[in-house]
């Protein structure tokens, strides 16, 4: 990270107005209240306004948790519009519970074929498409218009499109190429270039502890199944995490959410429907340094109807995150859904605007034939890719790596 984009990052989190006395005297109350609720493990503890912690228990007790886990649970994969406060979507319980499993059994292929069918779609447009647009042809102003609509097409955006198409001009002209598969060859190149702009792995930072990640997005794009995956992986590298549940609007997320700690014996915080998000999160630091957590992953809400409302509220999370931890978020992680396409650009922007956002996860790159909106998205943000998903499985969520995803859309193979 340059010294630049931490100061912007830290100015944000600044503020530099003062918050009103309204907003200090609901802040106090929030960190009273999260100072007098003992967070502790109990079977039989009052869900109410207090903080309940789903924490390591054993296999029986989480079986038993899941079983009561409630008919009304949504997956966030599937749920495309957000429900009422008071009113909770239904579904068979059955139906979660095998979801969980199907993402939790471990595949016997590798990530990079998996990766190469999950492109499959997106590579009719784009990547090993383009061999058949190149082939035999020779290099005039008509195979660029060709190019110039595949990339359009693949949802690679207009402003990114024809940079490409400029750079590439250039370098034919310049190497005086004839041959179109020279082109292709040359193509490859420019995209993996705009890629490898991004390629940042989120590294954990161990002298902050915890570490605390903030997940923004909105519904819908898998942002808590994201977190429910993260967890699951950063838990087999050793970690220790606690999960926040601070979407309080949806009760779905919450209790999905539970479902996954219920079934890794991850600690989650979690408040009834309803309640303020800064305090959970807030309840989840506190309890993640008692209990010498490593990572903390603190779900937020995912409404985008108020523009102001949506930044006040994630301002006043790390305002009161700043109370225990002075350095916190340390990671502001925002969840793209691929296959939304240039919806996902202006998501992307909105949240961009609202928070100095420090990382990107794009889900759902299987399956969808927008997967060029990849390279809008680096282009266009310069804000490093942290993880790709290309399937519903916790091994399909992965770090980005710029080679492998060009390999793998390039590729001929089936």
């Amino acid at each position: 990270m340059t010294e630049k984009k931490k100061r912007g990052l830290l100015s944000w989190l600044g503020f530099g107005d003062e918050p009103s006395e309204h907003e200090k005297s609901n802040e106090s109350q929030a960190q009273e209240t999260a100072e007098t609720i003992e967070v502790e493990e109990s079977e039989g503890a009052d869900s109410g306004d207090k903080t309940v912690v789903v924490a390591d228990r054993d296999v029986c007790e989480a079986e038993t948790a899941l079983t009561k886990a409630e008919s009304d649970v949504l997956s966030e994969e599937d749920e495309k519009d957000e429900e009422p406060a008071d009113e909770k979507p239904v579904i068979q319980e059955q139906i979660v519970q095998e979801q969980i499993v199907q993402e939790q059994i471990k595949p016997t292929e590798s990530f990079f074929v998996r990766l190469k069918r999950g492109l499959s779609r997106t590579k009719a447009n784009i990547g090993a498409g383009f061999f058949g647009l190149f082939k035999g042809k020779k290099i005039d102003e008509d195979l660029f218009e060709e190019l110039e609509e595949q990339l359009l097409i693949a949802d690679v955006g207009m402003e990114t499109t024809v940079k490409i198409i400029k750079n590439l001009t250039e370098k034919a002209t310049r190497h005086q190429l004839k041959d179109g598969e020279a082109l292709y060859a040359m193509l490859k190149d420019e995209m993996a270039e705009i890629l490898s702009q991004v390629e940042q792995p989120l590294v954990i930072d161990e002298t902050k502890t915890p570490y605390v990640i903030l997940m923004v997005g909105v519904n819908g794009v898998g942002k808590t199944t994201t977190i429910g995956k993260l967890a699951r992986q950063y838990q087999a590298e050793g970690k220790k995490v606690m999960l926040a549940a601070g979407d309080t609007f949806r009760a779905a997320a919450v209790e999905q959410l539970q479902v996954w700690g219920q079934r890794n014996n991850v600690p989650v915080v979690a408040q009834h429907t309803g309640a303020d998000s800064a305090s959970v999160i807030f309840d989840a630091i506190e309890a993640a340094k008692a209990r010498g957590a490593d990572v903390v992953i603190a779900d937020t809400a995912g409404r985008l109807q108020n523009k102001s409302n949506l930044m006040e509220e994630l301002r006043k999370i790390v305002r009161v995150m700043k109370k225990l931890d002075d350095t916190a978020p340390h990671e502001i992680m925002l969840t793209l859904d691929a296959g939304t396409g240039q919806n996902a650009m202006s998501q992307a922007k909105l949240f961009s605007e609202v928070a100095p956002v420090t990382g990107i996860t794009l889900t759902k790159l299987d399956g969808t034939a927008k997967g060029g909106v990849i390279f809008a998205i680096a282009d266009q943000f310069q804000i490093p890719i942290r993880f790709i998903g290309v399937g519903e499985g916790i091994e399909d969520l992965r770090p980005f790596q710029t080679q492998e995803f060009i390999e793998a859309l390039f590729s001929r193979d089936e």
